[in-house]
């Protein structure tokens, strides 16, 4: 016994026994031809059944296989067939559901009638050729049309049978196309030109009947559509609503197949293979605009949206999808939403690499990306200056029409005019555009948003491997500056990462603040400074090393600092005598903020240990240092001492000051 009988003469009805036999639900498959059976492997929950039935055939049928239920996911235009499939089943008392294609979207340009008859009552008094899509069943009611054998090109199915019929009626050679479906626009486009044909007669199919590729085609090429109505005005369930009957009817789950897909640059030529087949075979796109409309079919549901937590909740909200493809801009893996998708959508997720802007853009200025430095300023802050001053090559996505003369202008500004600046905009698309000039010339430039930029310094300066810039290379005067090797214990003991949010109380120089912004170079570091000597001095070592990632902050800590984002980390050189303020403050901001401190007085010292009990911190650490430097005393070498430094660390326990 069958739980269902399906009549599949459609797309639909393929696809609604196929689900239901993945779902283990047994389903007996009605074709009428042997051609449409062959379209449907039986396996042991699907049995399929060719030749047209009758009335009572089909009441035969229904009382032998005590269906549970029958679809009728018969071709629109066959109005006989569902009133047979109606009558058997009010007879048999068997359930019965229409599962409908829906119409297609209605055009301002096209003929529509209500039969075949009116179709070629209409032609006969047209000029122009004629591209017949109806089938071969309705050729003969289109021979009345004045020289039909002229102006006819009839696509029919590629059937012996069906060739000889149409041959009979004096359609023939080049004027039939014996073609087996579906077609695609561009498809229907060529034979449109080919055939110089000024009208195109078809049906309302829908989706799965290929009706909207159709009348694109007929857009580009200039054709007149001609569209035959449908003969019933009938209610039933979309093949998506009929996914979601059925499971709440059968009791089994919905699953979805979801692919997240790089489109590569957006232009459908850097699209690899495997994306194009996920974009091809899914029911819903999601995903921008921009990105939707290079992949986008006629017809295919589309949602246009970037964000992950919306995309995610749409998702569960429509299970009658069983298959969504996720548009992603470039790689999955490069700057992509993939991850936090990832993470709300599960691991059963399938994910498809494509072409990474950097990757692209590389191969098109003839430069090597494996030893470049690869950031995204897209939307996010990004020291791009201090990154192209200690890297040779350095690849940045921008993102804003003046990020190029906001990047070249800072260049300028730090002394690096000469550094070769390599554009790229509109990448793949008809209109890209891809030059290079030095940064010195492209301070007023203005271009397209969607642009990548590759910045050549041949003079490029790299970084240590560890701490310690010489204390020579530094901007000196009568303000403090903490020693190269306290420095580097200091710096060593902070423990920072790229990502890091510092600041340097009593910055004096800046060495500290400079090297911490070289270090934490995806970060920012905040150097707080109430003399005006060391202000100065401060500005010239930022402009020296290039740190576009150090603020300078005038003014007395801890109220300089109220303003300041949450700080990851914390240096301090000097308080003034606010210790306990400042570090109270810190707390505030982040309780988990690591700090180092240094005193050079017994006095600072007290005030750091107090301040260190009064808030509870952890992880304290205190070092001695003393330090004594070579003095050249004629051809000898004398040690002269420095005054020791206390190098005081600790972290808070994550609880807001008391």
């Amino acid at each position: 016994m069958y739980k269902a009988i399906v009549f599949a003469g459609t797309t639909e009805g393929y696809a609604l026994c196929e689900f239901l036999a993945e779902n283990k639900v047994s389903v007996y498959a009605c074709a009428a031809t042997e051609y449409g059976g062959s379209l449907l492997k039986e396996n042991e929950f699907l049995h399929v059944s060719a030749g047209r039935l009758k009335t009572e055939d089909m009441e035969e049928l229904f009382r032998k296989e005590t269906p549970e239920i029958v679809l009728d996911a018969t071709h629109p235009y066959a109005a006989e067939v569902t009133k047979n499939i109606r009558a058997a089943c009010e007879n048999t008392g068997v359930r019965y559901q229409r599962v409908l294609r829906p119409e297609g979207e209605k055009s301002e340009t096209a003929v529509y009638v209500e039969s075949t008859e009116k179709a070629a009552e209409f032609l006969c008094g047209t000029e122009g050729n004629i591209f017949l899509t109806t089938g071969s069943k309705e050729l003969a009611k289109f021979t009345v049309i004045p020289d039909y054998k002229e102006r006819l090109f009839a696509r029919v199915l590629s059937i012996p049978s069906v060739i000889s019929a149409c041959a009979e009626l004096g359609v023939e050679g080049k004027h039939l196309i014996g073609m087996q479906g579906p077609f695609s626009t561009e498809i229907n486009e060529a034979m449109l030109r080919q055939f110089q044909c000024s009208y195109l007669v078809t049906k309302d199919t829908g989706l799965a009947g290929g009706f909207p590729e159709k009348m694109e085609a007929c857009r580009r090429a200039g054709v007149i559509p001609v569209i035959i109505g449908r003969p019933l005005k009938e209610e039933g369930l979309s093949l998506l609503e009929a996914r979601v009957f059925l499971a709440k009817f059968f009791g089994v789950s919905l699953s979805q197949k979801i692919s997240l897909v790089g489109i590569g640059m957006g232009a459908e030529k850097t699209l690899t293979l495997e994306g194009k087949k996920a974009f091809e075979e899914a029911e819903l796109l999601i995903g921008a605009r921009r990105m939707t409309e290079a992949v986008q079919k006629p017809g295919q549901a589309v949602l246009h949206e970037y964000r992950s937590e919306k995309i995610a909740e749409y998702i569960k909200a429509h299970p009658e999808y069983r298959t969504v493809a996720i548009a992603l801009s470039g790689d999955v893996g490069f700057y992509s939403g993939a991850k936090k998708l990832l993470d709300l959508l599960g691991e059963e997720v399938q994910v498809i690499c494509g072409i990474s802007s950097v990757v692209y853009f590389m191969a098109k200025i003839g430069l090597s990306w494996d030893d470049a430095k690869i950031v995204s300023a897209h939307g996010r802050d990004c020291n791009l200056v201090s990154l192209i001053r200690n890297n040779r090559k350095v690849f940045s996505i921008l993102g804003t029409e003046d990020g190029v003369a906001a990047l070249a202008s800072k260049l300028v500004d730090y002394n690096m005019g000469d550094v070769t600046l390599y554009v790229g905009e509109n990448l793949s698309y008809d209109q890209e555009k891809i030059f290079h000039d030095k940064a010195e010339n492209l301070t007023e430039y203005h271009g397209d948003a969607l642009s990548v930029v590759t910045a050549y310094n041949e003079n490029a300066r790299p970084l240590p491997a560890v701490h310690g810039i010489r204390d020579e290379e530094f901007q000196r005067g009568k303000a403090p500056m903490t020693k190269e090797e306290v420095r580097t214990v200091s710096l060593s003991k902070l423990h920072l990462s790229e990502d890091s949010i510092c600041y340097d109380v009593g910055a004096g120089t800046g060495s500290v603040s400079v090297e911490m912004a070289l270090r934490a170079w995806n970060g920012k570091v905040y150097a707080i400074e109430k003399k005006e000597d060391a202000l100065a001095l401060l500005k010239e070592n930022k402009q020296k090393f290039a740190v576009d990632n150090l603020e300078i902050i005038s003014g007395m800590a801890p109220e300089a600092m109220m303003e300041l984002e949450v700080p990851t980390h914390a240096f301090i050189g000097g308080s003034s005598g606010n210790m306990d303020a400042i570090i109270k403050l810190l707390l505030e901001k982040n309780p988990e903020v690591r700090i180092v401190i240094n005193c050079i007085t017994l006095e600072t010292v007290t005030e750091a240990m107090e301040a260190i009990r009064k808030f509870d911190l952890e992880d304290v650490d205190i070092v001695q240092l003393g330090v004594a430097r070579s003095k050249s005393v004629g051809r000898y070498h004398m040690m002269m001492g420095e005054n020791p430094i206390y190098i005081i660390s600790c972290s808070g326990r994550g609880e807001e000051p008391k």
